[in-house]
């Protein structure tokens, strides 16, 4: 045997000894996997080569697999029980599956490394989110840099190859003013991270000329051992070019940066808890100007039809690529061919390094001079390593010798799915108890001021927004560009009529009393932040990407199946598609023999085909004299508020969702604001959603956003139930509200279109710049709104 290859002796191996072997080599396989491969070499009768059970590691993880979301679960709920076999067949894709049946906007949904759905006759658009967590934890630069690099390739391998046009990035952090003393042995300081990571999205989007459109952050104790980075990409596909099919003797191509040992067992290591030994080794390194040398050439090559199919090279390195391209054909790889940033890598090192700004593409071989020689121009190297053989199986050779091989349909389908166990209980907490504060001013003060509702502008300013110049509405709008927007509008082609909309919901604090209404909850929050802008229910797409602690304690995973089981419940209630995800496990960091575990975070991206881009509408304030309307109805929800957590309280009466309600009022929302393509002609002159903070929330940012006075009465505000306290009702986070601003000329036509739903004239703009709350004669918040912008602003300006 090639003396750069070692057998690796499992065969005489019990299990516990095959459970060492796994974590020894760091393959993050269990018993029952490892079982499986010993019984697959006992078959062939042989040991398997340390590549061999390399490939195996890398296809077989968590990262690659999904094994959590597609094994069996045996559930336990308030003494019921279920048998779930597959929690994204039975919850996700069914979604999808029914929802298809309905509509003809659908490209393509769970197949390839994007979901894409139809833009207008002549193109189709394409979105992903990532996750990339650990890496971000242990190196927040190259982490974030390389997130934000990986779901860009993404796009580019999407079908033939999609043009990215707009990165949204959603941050979990944990506190950032954290005292030293308070944190975890070997634990970056939450700052040093967010930094980090902003920076390192920052300078690849930017580098690669793409704007950074969307986003969020979020603040929380339980971030410190692990930080959460979800980096987004959408782009733009001609109609047609969905479709790749690799074919026998195509060549395999690699294209873009060289192989070398940064980012080994990222996949694997990924499905790991992190503690203080935790491996910087395993984090990529990332060279946007590599990236974005290939991707013009690879839009140029598509166009010419020069390869049959394209992937990006991420987790897993070749290993997963090629693993997948060639799946139904077989390939075969000759490692020693590909292009080396050093020498000294052994065989297997080169197979499955995570190392970035790389491309896999199925060339026919009457196109390669013509596609090596694009590249070429463009200083980029494009080097043939192997081809698709039709033999079913991966061949691995170096120097000639054969030192791998596994067949496809072990490699892939041969991986044991087992069962869990997982338990959820309804939470007992402490009813709140405190007195009614005479006035709200100081308490709307904190609120603005608390890091989840405060200004993101200090990191928004450091992302470019305009670059391509198709970006219609920004993260912050106003009259001085600095107040917050409920979702971003760009224009992927410049001179059509159509825009795509791009917004998402995140809270996980929901799911302290209820993951179910914490799922229901973000999804209407992505959703409403759509019609916030001026969109419709008519075409929304959406994107889960669920991270959690460790799913092989029953708590996790209950708190995970009751997630699940609310996204098809509401997705499917709004007509609104899964087409992509992503989970993230094990993001649990253990110190001192204590396990930090993070809330159970779901981030629903959405996005959007809006059929005119100038019916668009901000949030801000626009004109003295008009009227303030609230759509929707209040309830007495405030658990888990950043009401009651300012108070160090969390409540039981976590917002819910009434799902017939709420899309009757987008519905109506959405005619309303489709009426006007210029803002004379507008009737809601800026819309605004309530979430954080609620109507006190809202409000304040409407008025800051846009310089201008308003007087609010709380007591017309519609109640979905009776509510005693003021301060409440006007920090209650009840679901699927808006504040709008109407035309006062057009009161009643806003009145007649929105007939049917709870809705109230509750105020009216005015030139005074102070918002001034009242409950009849009581006046509760009489505060200067530019005082209320500087606090807003103040906490994050670092």
């Amino acid at each position: 045997m090639n003396e750069l290859i070692e057998e690796i002796r499992i065969l005489e191996l019990n299990e516990e000894q095959l459970v060492k072997l796994s974590k020894d080599m760091l393959l993050s396989l269990n018993a029952l996997e490892m079982k499986a491969i010993q019984n697959y070499f006992k078959q062939l009768k042989r040991n398997p080569t340390d590549i061999e059970l390399e490939t195996l590691a890398q296809t077989w993880s968590e990262h690659c697999k999904h094994k959590v979301m597609s094994g069996s679960i045996d559930y336990f709920e308030n003494g019921k029980n279920e048998k779930i076999k597959g929690l994204f067949k039975n919850y996700i894709k069914k979604t999808t599956d029914e929802i298809g049946k309905e509509v003809d906007w659908l490209v393509s949904v769970f197949s390839d490394n994007a979901g894409i759905i139809k833009f207008n006759d002549s193109f189709d658009v394409a979105f992903k989110v990532e996750t990339h967590n650990h890496p971000s934890a242990l190196e927040p630069y190259g982490g974030a840099n390389t997130g934000i690099g990986g779901v860009i390739r993404d796009i580019l391998g999407v079908g033939l190859g999609a043009k990215p046009f707009a990165n949204t990035d959603v941050f979990c952090f944990g506190p950032h003013d954290l005292p030293f003393n308070e944190l975890p042995k070997g634990i970056l300081h939450p700052k040093r991270i967010a930094k980090g990571v902003r920076r390192g999205v920052r300078d690849y989007g930017n580098r690669m000329g793409i704007p950074t459109v969307n986003g969020a952050i979020v603040f929380e104790e339980r971030y410190v051992g692990n930080p959460l980075v979800f980096c987004g990409t959408a782009g733009i596909i001609p109609k047609g070019f969905h479709l790749k099919e690799s074919k026998k003797d195509d060549l395999v191509v690699v294209v873009g940066a060289r192989t070398g040992k940064d980012g080994i067992h990222g996949a694997t290591f990924s499905s790991l808890e992190l503690d203080e030994e935790s491996s910087v080794s395993a984090v990529q390194i990332g060279n946007p100007i590599e990236e974005k040398k290939f991707a013009d050439v690879i839009l140029k090559a598509r166009d010419k039809r020069l390869f049959n199919a394209i992937t990006d090279i991420g987790g897993g390195g070749f290993s997963s690529a090629a693993g997948e391209m060639g799946e139904d054909l077989g390939i075969e790889i000759h490692l020693d061919k590909a292009p080396l940033k050093y020498q000294g890598l052994k065989p297997w090192e080169i197979w499955v390094s995570e190392s970035q700004e790389r491309m896999l593409l199925a060339v026919p071989e009457k196109n390669l001079k013509q596609l090596t020689k694009m590249f070429e121009d463009e200083s980029v190297e494009a080097t043939v390593i192997g081809k698709f053989t039709g033999k079913k199986m991966l061949s691995l050779l170096y120097n000639n010798e054969l030192v791998g091989e596994l067949s496809m349909e072990f490699l892939h389908k041969g991986n044991p799915l087992f069962e869990r166990k997982a338990v959820w209980s309804l939470p007992e907490n402490e009813e709140p108890s405190f007195e009614e504060p005479k006035t709200l001013d100081e308490s709307l003060k904190t609120l603005l001021a608390m890091p989840n509702i405060a200004s993101k502008e200090s990191t928004l300013r450091q992302y470019d927004h305009e670059v391509q110049g198709g970006s219609m509405l920004k993260p912050l709008v106003g009259i001085n560009n600095d107040g917050p927007g409920d979702a971003a509008i760009v224009k992927p082609i410049l001179d059509a009529k159509e825009a795509v909309i791009i917004s998402n919901g995140i809270n996980p604090l929901y799911g302290d009393i209820d993951p179910y209404w914490m799922a229901a909850s973000v999804i209407d929050e992505a959703v409403r932040n759509i019609i916030a802008v001026g969109g419709s229910l008519e075409r929304i797409a959406i994107l889960d990407n669920f991270s959690w602690g460790n799913p092989n304690k029953e708590d996790r995973l209950g708190a995970l199946v009751r997630t699940v089981k609310a996204c098809y419940d509401f997705a499917k209630a709004y007509g609104t598609p899964f087409i992509s995800g992503k989970d993230s496990f094990n993001n649990e960091y253990a110190v001192e023999g204590k396990n930090i575990a993070i809330p159970g975070t779901l981030l629903i991206s959405a996005i959007s085909v809006m059929k005119d881009s100038n019916t668009r509408v901000s949030s801000d304030f626009k004109q003295p004299g008009n009227l303030i309307y609230i759509l929707g109805e209040t309830f007495n929800e405030l658990g888990a508020s950043h009401y009651l957590l300012s108070k160090s309280l969390i409540g039981n009466t976590v917002p819910k969702v009434n799902a017939v309600k709420a899309k009757k009022l987008f519905n109506a929302v959405s005619k309303v604001t489709e009426k006007g393509s210029s803002f004379d002609s507008k009737i809601i002159k800026a819309l605004h959603d309530c979430s954080e903070g609620g109507i006190g929330v809202a409000a304040a940012e409407m008025a800051f956003s846009g310089e201008l006075g308003a007087e609010i009465d709380l007591r017309k505000v519609p109640l979905g139930e009776k509510i005693e306290r003021n301060d409440f009702i006007l920090f209650s986070e009840s679901n699927s509200r808006f504040i709008a601003e109407v035309d006062k000329s057009r009161q009643k036509e806003f009145e007649e279109l929105m007939k049917g739903n709870s809705f109230a004239l509750i105020g009216s703009v005015n030139n005074s710049k102070k918002l001034l709350i009242k409950a009849g004669e009581k006046i509760l918040v009489n505060s200067d709104v530019l005082e209320l912008k500087k606090t807003w602003k103040k906490t994050l300006q670092w």
